[in-house]
């Protein structure tokens, strides 16, 4: 039920206000002054506070200016005779939310009582959403106690309160938005917007129009004015992903935003000041787009104030026990099963399996395995079948022969195998062997192969 205090010194007034209050079935409270009607505030943390401006003692004005703030301060509307109407504004610029005249009528009363009432409690939910989102994506929300994951956490903590870019590097699947929203929600543009846009997602002519927006006339079809990411983030952080298929005459312009925080929507003449925080992701070596000449170095350097490299699972298998009772809790929650853990033969299983798809597979495996499991732990049976493992003629099967093996030739054997399963694609042979995609070139180089496979 909501909760409504009344404040006037007129007992007429108050009591005509809190008869046509409680027949609508509020739970209504008096004051005849703003002190008392302060105590009652901080007492029962109302929703809305209806106070007269003119009073003996402390006026509704500084009524507005005591009272206690934070999401539980309460919407305020403000009585005033005809001849006070600047008052009230004035009261409104202190917080108020709306204003009554005498003498009141009842229809009135209660329509400006219902619209404060959804106003309130809206404010409340999006502060409610608000907390569940630092929740989730605070540093205490990232899984992960492993020591590559430490690293990564304590770089995080350094450069979440500086207003600086940050590089992401990491494989598909390691959870790099996820990381780039910890960022955000712990610095102190966390009640600004988070926009994500995935750079290889979208067509090259589309790319600025969502980045920079477009006026009427910009190009065929475009009939109204479109307001661009840079501009809709304002106050918040924008997260490019997949910054390494970005266009490089997009490239050109995202750097000019960088340099001078301005932006120019297509078709438009004016610059338009833009306050963004940028941080970039990529699963690509940019230095080695560099030398492609297919992203800019320029870019480069401006974006990479601080570079976090994110493991890959198979880096950080110390983490899946962890990984795993996380997606069981969550799938739990979100399919009404309580699955309570993993046997031991399919954790072990799952400790064992190089993960290509990392976090992102992992989930998908887990997700499948709640939804399915017979009993209150998921069995090898469960997730045996969402985990390939290689045929027995499969090119990476091994035999080992009397005379023994030579080990660095067996590694060159299966790097040059796991590059052709992968059409000479070196990202894509890194997760076939469980591999960061720096280590398997690290490996590569190491044999001379690298100038072989230019990928």
């Amino acid at each position: 039920m909501p909760v409504i205090i009344v404040i006037d010194d007129e007992p007429l007034q108050r009591g005509i206000l809190k008869t046509i209050l409680e027949d609508e079935g509020y739970e209504v409270h008096n004051a005849s002054s703003a002190e008392e009607g302060l105590q009652l505030i901080n007492t029962l943390s109302p929703d809305v506070v209806i106070t007269d401006l003119k009073m003996s003692g402390m006026s509704g004005i500084q009524l507005l200016d005591a009272l206690p703030d934070g999401p539980l301060k309460p919407a305020v509307i403000v009585i005033t005779a005809y001849g006070t109407i600047t008052s009230a504004v004035d009261a409104m610029k202190k917080g108020a939310i709306d204003y009554l005249t005498k003498p009141l009528e009842k229809n009135v009363i209660l329509l400006i009582v219902k619209k404060a009432l959804e106003r309130i409690n809206l404010l409340r939910e999006n502060q409610r959403l608000r907390n569940e989102l630092y929740d989730k994506f605070s540093m205490e929300g990232i899984v992960g106690s492993s020591k590559s994951m430490q690293e990564v956490m304590d770089i995080v903590r350094k450069v979440s309160t500086a207003n600086i870019t940050i590089l992401i590097y990491g494989e598909s699947g390691t959870g790099k938005e996820l990381l780039a929203k910890a960022i955000h929600y712990n610095s102190p543009r966390r009640t600004g917007p988070f926009t994500a846009i995935n750079c290889a997602a979208l067509p090259d002519n589309l790319i600025e129009s969502e980045l920079f927006g477009y006026e009427p006339g910009a190009f065929t079809g475009a009939m109204h004015r479109k307001h661009g990411l840079f501009e809709s983030t304002a106050g918040g952080t924008l997260f490019l992903d997949e910054l390494g298929d970005m266009p490089l005459i997009t490239q050109t312009k995202l750097l000019r935003v960088l340099q001078d925080k301005e932006v120019r929507r297509l078709g438009g003449k004016n610059s338009i000041k833009v306050d963004v925080r940028i941080i970039a992701a990529t699963n690509k070596s940019l230095e080695r787009e560099i030398e492609k000449a297919e992203f800019r170095e320029d870019l480069y350097y401006r974006l990479k104030v601080v570079t976090i490299n994110l493991p890959s699972l198979s880096q950080r298998k110390d983490d899946i026990p962890q990984l795993i009772q996380y997606f069981i809790d969550k799938y739990n929650k979100e399919f009404g099963r309580q699955i309570k853990g993993v046997e031991h033969p399919a954790l072990r299983l799952l400790m064992d399996y190089c993960w290509p798809g990392n976090i992102r597979q992992l989930g998908s495996v887990i997700e499948r395995a709640v939804l399915m499991a017979d009993t209150a732990l998921i069995s090898l049976d469960d997730v045996k079948g969402e985990l390939p493992l290689p045929a027995a003629d499969s090119v990476f099967a091994i035999e080992i022969p009397e005379e023994g093996i030579n080990f660095e030739e067996l590694e060159k054997s299966l790097l040059k195998k796991a590059m052709l399963k992968a059409n000479n694609v070196a990202s894509k042979a890194a997760r076939l062997l469980g591999m960061s995609y720096k280590t398997f070139w690290y490996r590569l180089e190491k044999f001379g192969l690298n100038q072989t496979y230019k990928t």
